[in-house]
């Protein structure tokens, strides 16, 4: 097996590593968001600046938990892009030397 399909079948497993426990960590916050939720509706002794301040916290780590998936997904793409250029560039040199 040559050296690129090894990095890429590596490249592979770390994304869907990558990805499965983000989704897992995604259902488990968006879970405590609801429980979190719950108990604000069905607690009237938290005063409206606490509530508004959960729910500000909540838009932010939503928005840095999203910004952070598109991140790690560039990352994944730009070193799928490097091995699928290098695995072009290897099919081409064998060409030129007739292999």
């Amino acid at each position: 097996m040559e050296q690129g399909k090894i990095a890429k079948q590596m490249v592979d497993f770390h994304k869907a590593t990558f990805d499965n426990t983000f989704n897992a960590m995604s259902i488990m916050q968006e879970q405590t968001e609801r429980m979190v939720g719950m108990f604000l509706e069905q607690s009237p002794w938290v005063p409206e600046e606490g509530k508004k301040a959960i729910q500000d916290w909540v838009k932010a780590y939503k928005k840095g938990r999203s910004d952070f998936k598109t991140s790690a997904n560039d990352s994944f793409k730009k070193v799928e892009d490097f091995f699928a250029g290098f695995e072009k560039q290897t099919k081409e040199t064998k060409v030129k030397e007739g292999k």
